[in-house]
């Protein structure tokens, strides 16, 4: 009976695996092959294998666009991840060290938050940045991922398991002012939240599609997802622009899968948080 559950969890274990890394297998093998073999019935064969030729076109195509959609999705997601990271650790911070009025129904407010879909937010961003002026910017699409009501809740969290009041005393007794206190003490404990909510706000930002195209016209101000599903739309009436979708999709998995190696060890404590005493 024990080898038979054992055996049937591996099972469902390995339909799991492949079911998450043929996608990408797929992904890998036709971004090295020309418009005719990503069509044809070989992929998996040597036949119309040309991984330099479809990086070339890539970034010589629509002159070289792609290498300006990189870098917004960079400045996007890096810059906007880390600001929104620090941002929600201190709100959470502030939400479970400091005592106020109506704290807990704020608190229930951030969670409520939680649950509303970024599609729902979408039309009512888009009137505000209307209203300010921001449409078609990039502070358009900048500005609303600063604030992220999760990373919030993880703030608290973290807070909770890392950072005991026993320390945050001692330094106030040593004369450190809140701000110096939060700033030297606090923030050095709650580094692998800080990591943690960047990671989770980085591949939330990078993988944003939709807001990017309720607000923004100009295609130089494009991330790497809309701007992949602009040339992806073309296709249909011109087909060379295929391969170089397909390889600019290989190339835009590279910066999350580098920030989570890099990260895993701070990613991986994080997650025990909640069990920290």
């Amino acid at each position: 009976m024990k080898l038979l559950s054992r055996t049937a969890v591996n099972t469902v274990v390995g339909i799991a695996v492949l079911y998450t890394l043929l996608p990408v297998l797929w992904l890998v093998l036709a971004a090295a092959k020309n418009g005719d073999a990503l069509f044809g019935s070989d992929l998996l064969s040597l036949h119309g294998f040309s991984p330099l030729q479809n990086l070339r076109d890539l970034f010589a195509m629509d002159k070289g666009i792609y290498g300006r959609w990189y870098t917004n999705s960079l400045l996007y997601a890096v810059v906007g991840g880390a600001i929104s990271a620090l941002v929600s650790i201190a709100c959470g911070y502030a939400f479970d060290k400091y005592h106020f009025r109506h704290k807990e129904k704020l608190f229930g407010l951030v969670l409520a938050a939680v649950m509303v879909p970024q599609t729902v937010l979408a039309l009512p961003l888009y009137l505000m940045a209307s209203g300010t002026g921001l449409v078609g910017t990039v502070w358009a699409v900048f500005v609303p991922v600063l604030f992220n009501p999760f990373g919030v809740y993880l703030g608290r969290v973290f807070s909770q398991g890392y950072v005991p009041d026993e320390v945050l005393e001692a330094a106030r007794i040593d004369g450190a002012g809140e701000l110096a206190t939060y700033f030297r003490v606090a923030l050095r404990m709650l580094t692998p939240g800080v990591v943690t909510v960047f990671l989770f706000q980085l591949t939330a930002i990078w993988n944003n599609f939709f807001l990017p195209m309720v607000m923004l016209s100009d295609q130089k101000l494009y991330p790497v997802s809309l701007g992949l599903y602009s040339w992806n739309s073309s296709a249909t009436v011109s087909p060379e622009y295929y391969p170089v979708v397909v390889m600019g999709a290989l190339l835009a998995i590279i910066p999350l899968l580098v920030a989570f190696v890099l990260l895993q060890r701070f990613w991986r404590s994080g997650l025990t948080a909640g069990a920290v005493k």
